[in-house]
């Protein structure tokens, strides 16, 4: 997929890419692209390089001598300057800094100036964004051949900055993750001539329970902007009313016919509001083992979930204490180990599962792991419930449920970042802007 994915490096993957080619050489380059870097956003800046002993250190040292600025070793004092450029660890970093590194990566953070980092902020593990003790916090992260996993996998992608991706002579490779771009949306399949409705994708999203109607409302919503053809609505009978209002374009029938309404359903979307009373678990339980359809599994239709063999695609998208409680873990865990975390649900349930939060990751059994960049803009209510419909909408055209959820999560982002104004956002404005994300990627 061409454009669509961008590999992520593993420390092991770079070191399998970098095996043959002239050290010096790369090194020459990487140096020289930090230095063109602090020379062009702080120019005149009096600059300091703070490097270690391997080769991080070493592309550091030939930043700073074309700088002309002064080295200072590891576990020297550091003096004033305008700008740090961050040469202590690389990619081959894993685990905790010891006591003198500790001491160097929290004067860099005490400085008050801005830090330049080589490759990766020292104490991020470039190959989960793993951060086990002190760790650099960058401004800006000039990287080389291509982004490492913990440039884009939280905790690490948080102390990054902006990252730049240097050039230094090397061919790309296969790589077990990748980038999903915004150019993915492209692979969303567009209505076709002769069709109908149902073929555009039929939806049915189960849940809106009293007091929880708008979470329905938001992902039916959604699922139509994403271009469903079709969307069905199942909730309690006492609710009904309340949707009935809101929803114009959705059937609306009660929870009782849920299994009736799938037989013409392309894909269900699980959860929004659906509440965690035993009957609703139930219902949740007999819709995933009773139907061969593509489903996604959100919200309180995650509570209490057991592992089940389908034939269909799952999609199982939990935030972080969401998953947590399926781990039997706690969110702190999650939020520190988030790759971790995923493969181990994916593991424990044989599905794709797709775990929000600053990134979105997806796994799945066998598949390359997908990272799509989030938005702050989507910290508000109801946006896990926009990213339901717009998954099931892609499942109900057809989508294989890996790429679908990835996808997602990129015209999700993307259509949040094209809402005109950043304070105030709601979820019903990011449904708004879903036909222009998928119109541009045409």
């Amino acid at each position: 997929m061409s454009g669509e994915l961008e590999p992520l490096y593993t420390a092991d993957e770079m070191k399998a890419a970098e095996a043959g080619h002239d050290v010096e050489r790369m090194m020459e380059r990487a140096g020289s692209a930090v230095a063109a870097t602090v020379a062009r956003d702080y120019p005149g800046a009096r600059v300091v390089a703070v490097c270690g002993k391997g080769a991080n250190g070493g592309d550091g040292r030939i930043a700073a001598g074309k700088l002309g600025a002064p080295v200072v070793e590891v576990g020297e004092p550091l003096p004033g300057a305008d700008v740090i450029v961050d040469a202590i660890f690389g990619t081959g970093f894993h685990g905790e800094p010891r006591e003198e590194a500790a001491r160097a990566i929290e004067a860099m953070r005490s400085a008050g100036a801005p830090v330049v980092s080589v490759d990766v902020p020292s104490g991020v593990d470039a190959s989960t964004g793993e951060i086990a003790g002190p760790c650099v916090r960058a401004n800006r992260t000039v990287t080389f051949h291509g982004a490492k996993v913990g440039l884009a996998v939280a905790p690490g992608s948080l102390e990054a900055g902006r990252v730049e991706v240097a050039d230094i002579g090397l061919e790309h490779s296969e790589t077990a993750h990748a980038r999903v771009t915004s150019k993915s949306i492209r692979l969303v399949p567009a209505r076709e001539r002769p069709g109908n409705k149902y073929r555009s994708g039929s939806v049915l999203a189960v849940g809106g329970a009293p007091g929880m109607t708008g979470a329905i409302c938001l992902a039916a919503e959604a699922a139509f902007r994403a271009d469903a053809g079709y969307v069905a609505v199942c909730a309690p009978r006492e609710a009904l009313p309340v949707i009935e209002a809101r929803l114009l374009e959705a059937v609306k029938r009660p929870q009782e016919e849920a299994l009736e309404a799938a037989e013409r359903a392309g894909a269900l979307a699980l959860g929004p509001g659906l509440g965690r009373e035993p009957s609703a678990r139930e219902l949740v339980r007999k819709l995933l083992a009773e139907t061969d359809i593509p489903a996604v599994v959100d919200a309180d239709a995650l509570f209490g979930l057991e592992p089940m063999e389908r034939t269909a695609g799952t999609v199982l998208t939990p935030h972080s204490g969401e998953l947590a409680r399926l781990l039997e873990t706690d969110a702190e865990w999650v939020d520190a180990h988030r790759l971790a975390a995923v493969r181990s649900a994916v593991e424990r349930f044989r599905c794709v599962v797709l775990l929000k939060g600053s990134d979105t990751i997806v796994a799945a059994p066998g598949q390359q792991t997908l990272v799509s960049e989030g938005t702050p803009r989507l910290a508000t209510a109801g946006t896990g419930d926009v990213l339901t419909g717009i998954l099931a909408a892609f499942l109900a055209k057809g989508m294989e449920p890996w790429l679908a959820a990835a996808v997602a999560a990129r015209a999700h982002a993307d259509a949040a970042l094209a809402v005109p104004h950043e304070r105030g956002l709601v979820a019903s404005d990011v449904i708004a802007e879903l036909p222009g994300v998928l119109d541009a990627a045409l």
